[in-house]
């Protein structure tokens, strides 16, 4: 039996956030339950949106060789992108579950089913975070301005597809690597096969980590019918994020070679490490996982963002070898 949360604060604390953290302590009182809506106080997601796209970005750098200010606005464009669009992504899955949500130990506390955000606010809430996403898509070149459209279509249907497929997390991958093909584009102008490969690679891991997060909610899910990885593979779940975590390396090793095949051995070599690093990472993951205790399932979850600074770090100094 997984451990459960805790029960929320009588602030309004969502149960499954960090106590302490900058929404519950900081924000003013009036803005905190739309920033719960935007999951401000849980940030792992927007640094798991945020990843795949500095990923694309630094690959995108290794291909050309170029670097110029431009690739610095796409970094903070980027990282106020992902804040943002992951925060309405949110808010729309939260406006679309909130039947679900009520029902779950979890995410009864949310905003919505607990009474702290109406859908109306919710739904005016949701097209302000994306009109702000789209001004800085708009500062980008033609074509990322396409692909950045063209993502919509995903994060739309990720929330019904726990409705009708086993298979929720391979959707939320196709929604939150989509800044990898973005940032490549955003660099150069020109969407190619490694940006797609590294796409791939992120859609995997995704695999990977949001099957340990769903094992959260398994019972619950059980109960109300709705579908996920974690339910599908149940004790076969190691033997899946193995197959996820192999993929996730040789996908991503096969992007490296591909944007560093014109520079030097040593370049792709340092690149490739930064692959390697991370699936020691996740294989430690895979080691510590325990899908009956709720504690270590979010902190192997939550560690991802950890998993995925490694290679940046490696592509970075790639850059000037």
């Amino acid at each position: 039996m997984a451990e459960t949360p805790t029960t929320p604060e009588p602030s309004g604390q969502v149960s499954d956030a960090v106590k302490g953290n900058w929404v519950d302590s900081y924000a003013p009182a009036p803005t905190r339950p739309y920033l719960r809506l935007s999951r401000a106080d849980r940030p792992i997601g927007t640094w798991l949106l945020f990843l795949p796209c500095m990923m694309g970005l630094l690959l995108s750098m290794l291909n050309d060789n170029v670097v110029t200010w431009h690739d610095a606005w796409t970094v903070v464009g980027c990282g106020m992108g992902a804040f943002l669009m992951r925060g309405a992504g949110c808010t729309w899955n939260d406006i679309t579950d909130r039947e679900f949500d009520g029902k779950v130990e979890r995410t009864k506390s949310r905003p919505i089913p607990s009474g702290q955000v109406t859908v109306t606010g919710a739904v005016i809430w949701m097209a302000t975070q994306a009109v702000l996403g789209l001004f800085i898509l708009l500062t980008f070149y033609p074509n990322a301005i396409v692909l950045g459209f063209i993502a919509v279509i995903p994060v739309l249907i990720y929330p019904f597809a726990k409705r009708f497929t086993w298979w929720p997390q391979l959707f939320l991958g196709i929604a939150f690597n989509w800044g990898a093909l973005l940032a490549w584009t955003a660099h150069s102008n020109s969407l190619q096969w490694p940006a797609v490969v590294l796409y791939l690679s992120g859609i995997t891991w995704t695999l990977f980590y949001d099957t340990i997060y769903a094992h959260q909610d398994k019972e619950d899910d059980a109960l109300i019918g709705v579908r996920s990885t974690a339910r599908l593979f149940a004790e076969n779940t190691p033997r899946w994020l193995l197959i996820f975590l192999i993929a996730t390396l040789c996908l991503m090793a096969f992007a490296v070679i591909g944007s560093t095949i014109h520079r030097s051995p040593i370049s792709m070599a340092v690149a490739l490490v930064g692959v390697w690093a991370m699936g020691w990472h996740l294989h430690w993951q895979l080691k510590n996982l325990d899908t009956e205790n709720y504690e270590v399932l979010v902190k192997l979850f939550r560690s991802n963002r950890d998993a995925g600074l490694i290679p940046l770090l490696f592509f970075a100094g790639a850059l000037f070898l």
